[in-house]
Order: structure tokens, then C-alpha cells, then sequence
């Protein structure tokens, strides 16, 4: 019985330093050796500033920026810092989605000058499940193209083609969707059509 309890122990121990000390180590290692920018959080810094983390949404509201997807979750921020990532958790039939949905729908219509039975994008008016989504899809930056360039006193045609030109397609070319990033958009903007003051 003593024999089989100190077997246990060791193994225990063993397994415990392997996979909670020596393995995670080691990955911390070669993430930081062979992905730094993204083992890092794929920070985004202008002009030696931080401005945000091309893996999380942050809500822009401004008339002059192309707006995300909502967020349940407060786009994971706080008075705090950072508080997490959750969707609401509502079932298509709950009463809840409904009215926020209609709410989302409403005031995206009412930004973009639009009739009531004008279609919207999706991905615009539901949140993402993490509630930190950083992209939207191609249709969903087009069809804000107006709005911004109304916004920044700038052409409709070269505000579609620097969206056309931040589509990132699916990943390895056949994961997942064509999807745009929405603050290196909006970097992209800001850098090539300055905000009116």
C-alpha cells in the first residue's frame, strides 16, 4: 500500500512539473523565437504609441471610422482594463436579441441616411460570439463607405478602394471567410485621409 502511494506521488509530481512548468516554458519559448508580434497580443503601435491589438475590436464610434461588429461584452474594457470576452447568450427566440437587434438596425439605418426597409449588413447589427471580433465582413465595410467618406470630405471611390485593398482573404486561402480588420483599416485610413477637424 506505502509502494503504491509513493508511485502516486512521483507521478504526480513528475506530470505535474512536465506539463504545468517544462511545457508551457517551452512553447513560451518558441512562440516568443518564432511568432514574437503575435505571442505578444499582435500589438499595433503609431508613432511609438500603442494604439490596440489587431486580435481585439474596440469600439469606434465616430462618424469617420468604419464602426465594428457590437459587442456584448463591452468590447472586453472596463473602467478597470480588460474584463473579458462573452456573447450575450440570448437564443434566436429570445425577446432580448430581438429588441437589440431591431435597436442595432434602427440607428445603423439612421447613420446612414437610409429608408427603413433598406437591407443591413449582419455582422453589423448581431454580436460576435467572443464579443471582440476584430473584423467584418467585405460587404459590411462597403456598405459604410458613404458614411466615411461623407465624414472625411473625401471621394466614395478611393475610400472603397482602400477597403478593397484591407480585404485579408480566408486563411491559408480556404479557411474561413474574406474578412477586413477594422482598426488597421482605420489606421490605413487616418494615415491617408486625415479626420477633419
Amino acid at each position: 500500500m506505502f509502494k503504491l502511494t509513493l508511485q502516486s506521488i512521483r507521478q504526480t509530481v513528475v506530470w505535474t512539473v512536465a506539463c504545468g512548468v517544462l511545457y508551457p516554458c517551452a512553447i513560451t519559448v518558441f512562440a516568443q523565437l518564432a511568432f514574437r508580434p503575435q505571442a505578444d497580443g499582435s500589438l499595433v503601435e503609431r508613432n511609438g504609441r500603442l494604439v490596440g491589438s489587431a486580435l481585439l475590436a474596440q469600439p469606434f464610434t465616430d462618424p469617420g471610422y468604419f464602426w465594428p461588429r457590437p459587442s456584448a461584452a463591452g468590447y472586453g474594457t472596463g473602467p478597470t482594463g480588460i474584463t473579458g470576452s462573452s456573447g450575450s447568450n440570448h437564443g434566436p427566440t429570445s425577446a432580448q436579441l430581438q429588441s437589440d437587434v431591431r435597436a442595432n438596425v434602427k440607428a445603423l439605418r439612421e447613420a446612414h441616411k437610409l429608408p427603413d426597409s433598406a437591407p443591413v449588413p449582419a455582422d453589423l447589427v448581431y454580436a460576435s460570439g467572443s464579443g471582440l471580433d476584430p473584423h467584418i465582413s467585405p460587404a459590411a465595410a462597403r456598405f459604410q463607405v458613404a458614411r466615411v467618406a461623407a465624414a472625411r470630405g473625401a471621394g466614395e471611390p478611393a475610400i472603397r478602394a482602400l477597403v478593397e485593398k484591407a480585404i485579408e482573404p480566408p486563411q491559408w486561402g480556404f479557411l474561413g471567410e474574406a474578412r477586413v480588420n477594422v482598426l488597421l483599416l482605420n489606421l490605413a485610413l487616418d494615415d491617408q485621409f486625415p479626420a477633419k477637424q
